[in-house]
């Protein structure tokens, strides 16, 4: 099921650049992407009123002139709010789904609504599989939270899913408790969720958790690629990869 996403690279949140208008997780990048043949990866996170956005961060300053929590807004609200760098507005995942149409796989990963990826999830994910189930074309769901895939196995069972893994350094999960982290970076999941693919941080493809993986059989995609010589070294591991900053 996971042919169709090893035949292209994918453009990390779409193909964006701000110097082109194009803000990240943006529909100018989505059809930027299709028209040069990458694959797309996405985020999700949730409206106030149950919306699954397409967005990245939990919080707004970064990629729009607004502050506050993302989830603090109705999808209304936030489809008149414009991304900068550009004239884009924050997408649904239905009107990305809806310009996408099944022309280029589409990796989809679910934002940690946990906060500490912990079992406090599985709103977003139901929302998120009901409307997945009318779509036509490659898909595919993700998570750094193991909990979240989980639920997508329950929700979605016929839709691939895999684990975002990382070495998950206390230090760059501040929210994250040490022991949930040092848990974590053994990818004990991948079995239980019903996993067949992770999406690793190409600075640590050679850890030995991931080797374990690859010996069962795992599909290895990996993130971000950010250079052609990274590229390179980052092939002959991962059976793909997700890139951003030049042209893969």
């Amino acid at each position: 099921m996971l042919d169709a996403f090893l035949k292209a690279p994918l453009a990390h949140r779409t193909l964006h650049d701000v110097r082109a208008g194009r803000p990240e997780n943006s529909l100018a990048g989505a059809r930027a992407a299709i028209a040069a043949g990458y694959g797309i990866e996405i985020d999700l996170q949730l409206s106030s009123d149950g919306v699954p956005m397409v967005f990245h961060d939990g919080h707004l300053q970064r990629l729009t002139r607004h502050f506050g929590a993302l989830c603090e807004h109705t999808a209304s609200a936030l489809g008149a709010m414009r991304l900068t760098h550009g004239d884009e507005p924050i997408p649904t995942l239905e009107q990305f789904l809806e310009l996408v149409a099944g022309q280029v796989p589409l990796l989809i990963e679910i934002k940690d609504q946990d906060g500490a990826l912990g079992p406090d999830t599985g709103e977003i994910e139901r929302l998120v599989c009901d409307i997945l189930q009318g779509y036509q074309g490659p898909v595919a769901l993700m998570s750094f939270n193991p909990h979240s895939v989980a639920k997508c196995a329950k929700f979605a069972p016929d839709i691939p899913r895999g684990l975002v893994t990382d070495p998950f350094d206390p230090a760059d999960w501040p929210e994250v408790p040490k022991e949930r982290c040092a848990e974590l970076a053994m990818i004990p999941d991948y079995a239980r969720v019903g996993a067949s693919f992770v999406s690793h941080q190409v600075k640590d493809l050679h850890s030995a958790a991931l080797k374990g993986l690859i010996a069962q059989g795992a599909t290895v995609f990996c993130w971000t690629v950010r250079s052609p010589a990274q590229e390179k070294e980052a092939r002959k591991v991962a059976q793909n990869i997700t890139f951003e900053g030049y042209l893969a």
